[in-house]
């Protein structure tokens, strides 16, 4: 029976994977049983964020060196996510998940499955080719975690790649258009793409009303458990599918809610409450530490106003929306939370309503959860 682990681990650079090398060293996991890694990287989180391929590759080299794998392979097994920007509060981390054998139990626990879509063309990116590409991916990522009711499923993370000058220019040269000439509009188009996938392929998104004028303008489709972050680093879209399903075995479960803005902090807490933890307030310390990872999207509303209240994110010259937003969604959860290490990645194109976003918490449970979730 199949059991699903997540280690959470400090990171004092974008390349320190030394918290990777001492799990591995302790026995806690092996190299052999990692299917992905999520880490959150302190650069700017846009086109020009070089974290993000900087820790991919001292990942690829350091599991490439424990699988006896040259590092350009290491991809092909283990879903390398790398989320830019830790504003605010938020601490630099990896989330690593992986896949063991484990004692026969009864009832759901916490499941992962990982799926990848072939490399894009540019032209491909941000329109129905990725949409389709993605959804075909979560089923196979459901397949292999055990989800058969897209119910079970309560996260969904896509890493995703964006268009760069070269890669327009690449298309241009085959007498091929491309989705946008901004680049950075590009991360948007490639993460709703992605999202709307996603939707797709958990019901929540028709078939119908899909087609490339959608993709970034049709804020009413949208998947409360899609979180996409678009990167430099590839041309493909590398799907984790985390659920609770029966057949797998440990402690941990996941929860979601949809935040309706950012700082919806009762969905936060919602998501404690189905995980049977205390909802008064803060999490106390001995709570907190039940906590593995908590995900979220953070996104600025387009009408510049939170609740009636007016904000700047969109209008500031100097310091880009997203960041703003992963600041003030990542002070919310952290307020719940007792806690910044906390993977909270801006950019909600359809990833839950204009403005607000999913949030997703694993944790381990008692007996008594256990058998409410069984």
């Amino acid at each position: 029976m199949p059991e699903c682990l997540v280690f959470r681990v400090p990171t004092r650079h974008p390349a320190d994977v030394s918290g990777l090398e001492a799990l591995i060293e302790s026995g806690a996991v092996a190299a052999q049983e990692i299917v992905a890694v999520f880490g959150k990287t302190e650069g700017n989180g846009c086109v020009n964020d070089f974290t993000r391929p900087l820790a991919v590759m001292a990942l690829e080299a350091a599991l490439g060196a424990r699988l006896g794998l040259p590092p350009a392979s290491v991809g092909a097994r283990v879903a390398l996510v790398m989320s830019g920007g830790t504003e605010g509060g938020l601490s630099p981390h990896l989330l690593i998940v992986a896949r063991r054998e484990g004692p026969m139990a009864e009832g759901r626990a916490l499941a992962v499955g990982t799926a990848f879509t072939d490399d894009f063309l540019p032209e491909e990116i941000g329109r129905m080719a990725q949409v389709r590409a993605t959804a075909a991916a979560v089923g196979r990522a459901m397949a292999a975690a055990g989800l058969a009711d897209a119910a079970d499923v309560h996260f969904v993370q896509v890493k995703c790649p964006l268009l760069t000058s070269a890669r327009i220019q690449e298309a241009a040269s085959r007498g091929e258009s491309v989705a946008t000439h901004d680049t950075y509009a590009s991360m948007g188009l490639s993460r709703g793409a992605s999202a709307l996938g996603i939707g797709l392929a958990l019901g929540e998104v028709a078939d119908a009303a899909l087609d490339d004028a959608a993709i970034g303008t049709r804020t009413d489709l949208c998947s409360g458990r899609a979180s996409a972050s678009a990167g430099i680093e590839l041309m493909r879209n590398e799907v984790i599918v985390l659920g609770n399903a029966p057949g797998w075995s440990g402690p941990l479960r996941i929860a979601h809610r949809v935040m309706r803005d950012g700082i919806d902090f009762s969905a936060i807490q919602g998501a404690l409450a189905d995980l049977g933890l205390p909802t008064g307030g803060q999490l106390p310390p001995e709570a907190s530490a039940r906590v593995v990872a908590l995900l979220a999207k953070a996104e600025p509303t387009r009408d510049g106003l939170i609740r009636g209240q007016r904000h700047i994110m969109n209008d500031d010259s100097d310091i880009n929306a997203t960041r703003h937003a992963r600041a003030l969604v990542g002070g919310v959860a952290a307020a719940a939370i007792g806690r910044t290490d906390l993977f909270v990645s801006g950019g909600a194109e359809h990833q839950g309503p204009d403005g607000g976003g999913p949030v997703a918490v694993i944790a381990r449970v008692g007996p008594q959860e256990q058998t409410r979730s069984a």
